[in-house]
């Protein structure tokens, strides 16, 4: 395993990368309603991406990819390809921005809610908010990734929901996904020790039912729940400090 431990120009680099992804899920939000289809919401957030922000939409091509954004919609837990499939009234979103500027990534995701929150996926949503707060509170140098996965795992199955674990957060920097891969369960005390300079993104996918995922054949990039319900995902890009963490995804709404 080679994790890069970021230089300051490469952190600098990355912060203005974060905030350009930040950016791009506030300019979205007033879009996401009844109607609207994700393959409208991908136009919109492309032409900013490219023409506002002067950047690259990364998944665009990625591995063959199709479009510039994903959208994970209800039972969808990631890779969602955008579609003319209209949303409507009680949908949960997940619209997951990874941009590219001056070669370095800036990677996060919201849900986001269609018209009237259904209460039950709105407490999916939020305890899923919490899992990747609580993982991030613990991110400093000395910690380690064990200790990560094990927060969101213990918050999430407290609350009776599942997490996904066919995938994972991921170090990110001029590589789209690099070292370490960052698990969302797992036990306290194991895995890399964390130090000063890393980035990485956490991004729990929390089921409201099983656990258990399938990936669509007929695209090969949408996952769903096997059990067809709801699942959600939050997702920043971390820096470790000196001291403990910085969000470089921060929107403006977040207050920690």
């Amino acid at each position: 395993m080679s994790i890069v431990i970021k230089s300051a120009d490469a952190i600098e680099k990355m912060r203005v990368a974060g905030r350009l992804a930040a950016e791009v899920l506030e300019m979205i939000e007033p879009h996401v309603k009844p109607g609207v289809t994700t393959n409208e919401i991908n136009q919109i957030c492309h032409d900013y991406i490219v023409n506002e922000q002067q950047a690259i939409p990364a998944p665009l091509d990625y591995h063959g990819f199709p479009k510039s954004i994903c959208t994970s919609v209800n039972h969808v837990v990631c890779h969602g390809i955008p579609n003319d499939k209209a949303l409507k009234n009680g949908d949960m979103i997940n619209i997951d921005i990874t941009v590219i500027k001056d070669g370095y990534h800036g990677d996060t995701s919201k849900m986001f809610f269609v018209g009237k929150a259904q209460p039950h996926a709105e407490r999916l949503a939020s305890i899923t908010q919490e899992c990747l707060y609580k993982a991030m509170e613990l991110v400093k140098p000395g910690a380690q990734l064990g200790d990560i996965g094990h927060v969101i795992q213990q918050h999430a199955e407290s609350n009776h929901y599942s997490v996904v674990r066919e995938y994972c957060g991921h170090g990110i920097g001029e590589g789209f996904h690099e070292d370490p891969q960052v698990l969302h369960y797992g036990k306290a005390g194991t895995g890399v020790t964390l130090e000063e300079g890393m980035i990485f993104t956490i991004e729990p996918m929390i089921n409201a039912g099983k656990r258990h995922v399938k990936l669509l054949k007929r695209d090969g990039w949408t996952v769903e729940t096997v059990d067809k319900r709801l699942s959600a995902q939050w997702e920043h890009t971390i820096l470790v400090t000196a001291d403990g963490y910085e969000v470089l995804t921060k929107r403006q709404e977040e207050s920690f």
